[in-house]
């Protein structure tokens, strides 16, 4: 991914809810594959991590994006933006 389509992305994102939300039990098997659907449904997804996750959410972005095999757009703070390109021609974002 270039540097202008994360720009792209991350312009996108600012806009949009957290649709995820990561607490104390962090990553869980569960997670992961409700986190891949939405990849699969929207492609450009924000997580939430709550106070009381006791991980590093730079650690649980990069396992999420090789666990959903997405790509980080940003981590900023406790806000995490994943991208994945879906199948569905009608659906998908067309980057720069």
């Amino acid at each position: 991914m270039t540097s202008k389509q994360r720009a792209y992305l991350k312009g996108l994102a600012m806009t949009m809810d957290p649709i995820f939300q990561m607490g104390k039990a962090s990553l869980t098997p569960e997670n992961t594959k409700a986190i891949d659907e939405a990849l699969a449904a929207r492609e450009l997804i924000k997580i939430s991590v709550l106070q009381n996750c006791l991980d590093d959410p730079k650690e649980i972005a990069a396992v999420l994006a090789e666990r959903t095999h997405s790509q980080v757009v940003q981590v900023i703070g406790k806000k995490i933006v994943l991208y994945r390109e879906g199948k569905d021609d009608k659906k998908k974002i067309v980057l720069p």
